[in-house]
C-alpha cells in the first residue's frame, strides 16, 4: 500500500481526496496536517464509518510527523502560501508530492524542481487533475494547430470564494496555445479589456483575451471560443463537482509512487497524453 500525507485535508479538496483514499484498497493514509481540527480523528470528520485513527495534527509538527509516519506520497490542495513551505519540507524528507494548489510562484517551481532531483522524490504538480480537462488541453492544441488564424478568447468561471485570477486552469489553456502557435503568453495574452475605445488585434498570434468570471457556486467552466469568417467554435468543460479533481488526484498519487525519473510532472504526462 502508498502510505500518504495529506496536508490541509479540512479542505474541500482535503475531505474529497481523504473519502476517496479511506475508499482506495491501495492507500494507507498514515497522517493528516491542517490548522483546523487539530486532535480529531480524519475517517470521522469525512464520514467513513471504519476510521484508521489517523488524527488530525497541526502543521507546525510537519517534521515530527514525517518522522514518525514515514510517508511516501503528500498530497496538497490548499493555498499557495502553505503548499510553497510544506511541500519543500516535504521533498527534502525524500517524500513524493502530488500539489493540486494554484497560483504557485515561479521561484518555487525552480526551487522545487531542484530538490525534486537532489532527494530523488519526483512530484506532479498540476493547475487541473480532472482527466477531461486534459483532455480538454490536449485537444486544444490539435483545434489551435488547425485554426491558426482565427481569433482565440478564453473564458473562466468559478465559484466566488476562489482566490485566484485568473484560474490556473485558463492559464494552462493560453499556455497551450501559445505554444502552439510559437509565441509568447506575455507577448499577446490580454487579462481582461479595459473600459473605452480598443480595437483587437485580429489572430490570435496578436492577441488572446482571457475573461474571468465569480459568480455562486459554480465549480469550473472553461470555454475556448475560436471565431473565424462567419462561423465560430465553442470548445468548452464544465465541472459538475469536485470528485472529478479528487479522482484525478488518487491518480496522481499511484502513478507518482512507481515514478522513476527525478522531475516534477504533470497531468497529461501522468495519463500519457
Amino acid at each position: 500500500m502508498i502510505k500518504i500525507l495529506i496536508l490541509g485535508p479540512t479542505g474541500s479538496m482535503g475531505t474529497l481526496i481523504s473519502q476517496h483514499a479511506f475508499d482506495d484498497e491501495d492507500i494507507d493514509i498514515v497522517a493528516a496536517l491542517d490548522i483546523m481540527n487539530v486532535g480529531d480523528e480524519l475517517g470521522v470528520l469525512v464520514g467513513k464509518k471504519d476510521p484508521n485513527h489517523v488524527k488530525i495534527r497541526n502543521i507546525t509538527e510537519i517534521k515530527e510527523v514525517i518522522d514518525e509516519t514515514k510517508p511516501e506520497v503528500a498530497v496538497d490542495f490548499t493555498l499557495a502560501e502553505a503548499s510553497e513551505k510544506n511541500c519543500m519540507i516535504c521533498v527534502e524528507n525524500n517524500i513524493r508530492c502530488v500539489i493540486g494548489t494554484t497560483g504557485l510562484s515561479n521561484s518555487f517551481i525552480e526551487e522545487f524542481e531542484k530538490k525534486v532531483k537532489e532527494y530523488n522524490a519526483p512530484a506532479v504538480i498540476s493547475s487541473n487533475m480532472a482527466t477531461g480537462v486534459n483532455i480538454f488541453f490536449k485537444m486544444a492544441s490539435v483545434l489551435t494547430e488547425y485554426l491558426k488564424d482565427w481569433d482565440i478568447e478564453i473564458i473562466e468561471s468559478h465559484h466566488i470564494r476562489k482566490r485566484d485570477n485568473y484560474s490556473g486552469t485558463s492559464l494552462t489553456i493560453a499556455k497551450t496555445i501559445c505554444d502552439t502557435l510559437g509565441v509568447e503568453m506575455d507577448d499577446v495574452v490580454k487579462y481582461g479589456r479595459p473600459k473605452g475605445p480598443a480595437l483587437r488585434k485580429k489572430g490570435a498570434k496578436n492577441e488572446i483575451g482571457i475573461h474571468c468570471i465569480r459568480a455562486g457556486d459554480i465549480v469550473g467552466d472553461h470555454i475556448i471560443l475560436y471565431a473565424g469568417s462567419g462561423e465560430r467554435i465553442e470548445f468548452k468543460h464544465q465541472a459538475h463537482s469536485r470528485n472529478c479533481f479528487a479522482s484525478g488526484a488518487i491518480i496522481a498519487i499511484k502513478f507518482i509512487a512507481d515514478a522513476r525519473e527525478n522531475k516534477i510532472y504533470n497531468t497529461r504526462e501522468v495519463l500519457n497524453l
